[in-house]
């Protein structure tokens, strides 16, 4: 049986170029959704938009699950940055994910009783081999000085001998970082807002779905990655953010890319075979 895999974004612009890569493709409008059904290296996609919020995140997730029998889902998306090691453009994987404005004590009292959600482990090391791939280096070790000089200069000679920084070596590469996403569903801005979410969470950046996926991936047993592009550092309004349309649509496209890059390793790696 063919594995599916469902690519979800919040924003229209998260998921663009999902649609346009997908073979064979079929539209569908249901659940409040509109659904871009296809082939990709093997694989059956079906993405969508689900909208800001973790209500909506949720419902589109399990609407994948229910209705298109998903075996995994990634989500993929901008976020605020927490963490001051991380700049605009570096990317976290979701290790852990953690609900901002929730009283996780009662939302485990359900199944699949849990208070904090992970991407699933062989997913994570696929996206950090992925983004390695890509140029980009690991931000732990950049503000760790136990790493040594060597270690970061190591890390550094790797990602410029990479296709994507060859030509472009003398500037600073981008960066990733496996670590803590803290979903809420109000938007962070300000210091006082971004000083509760971190110490609310211990979180490296704040969106509004990232843990609603990785949670109804729990529930229903299935696999899951999260993915965050730095598109801001909490210090602006929403309407500020949303005017700076063009900085947007770029880390929205290079977290789309990170996505494509990373269901053609996994194709790969599970000799998953194209269809004619």
């Amino acid at each position: 049986m063919t594995p599916t895999i469902a690519i979800i974004g919040a924003l229209e612009k998260e998921v663009r170029q999902i649609y346009t890569a997908v073979e064979k493709g079929t539209v569908v409008d249901e659940a409040g959704l509109h659904i871009v059904g296809g082939e990709y290296h093997g694989f059956t996609v079906v993405a969508t938009t689900a909208g800001m919020g973790t209500v909506n995140a949720a419902a589109a997730a399990q609407h994948l699950i229910s209705a298109y029998h998903a075996n995994a889902i990634i989500f993929s998306g901008i976020a605020g940055g927490l963490n001051p090691q991380l700049h605009i453009g570096d990317v976290v994987i979701g290790e852990h994910l953690r609900y901002l404005d929730t009283d996780t004590a009662l939302i485990a009292e359900s199944a699949p009783e849990l208070e904090e959600f992970t991407s699933t482990d062989f997913l994570i090391d696929l996206a950090e081999e992925t983004l390695r791939a890509h140029g980009y280096i690991d931000a732990s070790l950049t503000g760790n000085a136990a790493a040594g000089p060597e270690t970061l200069a190591a890390a550094r000679a790797d990602a410029d001998a990479t296709l994507f920084r060859r030509n472009n070596a003398g500037t600073e590469p981008q960066q990733y970082l496996r670590g803590t996403i803290a979903t809420g569903d109000r938007f962070v801005s300000g210091c006082e807002a971004k000083a509760a979410a971190i110490a609310a969470t211990q979180g490296d950046c704040v969106e509004m779905e990232g843990v609603a996926i990785a949670h109804i991936a729990a529930k229903n047993g299935i696999d899951c990655l999260v993915l965050r592009a730095i598109s801001d550092n909490c210090d602006e309004s929403y309407d500020a953010l949303s005017s700076r349309e063009f900085d947007l649509e770029e880390y929205a496209a290079s977290a789309s890319s990170l996505v494509l890059s990373i269901v053609r390793r996994l194709a790969v790696k599970l000799g998953v075979e194209p269809r004619d």
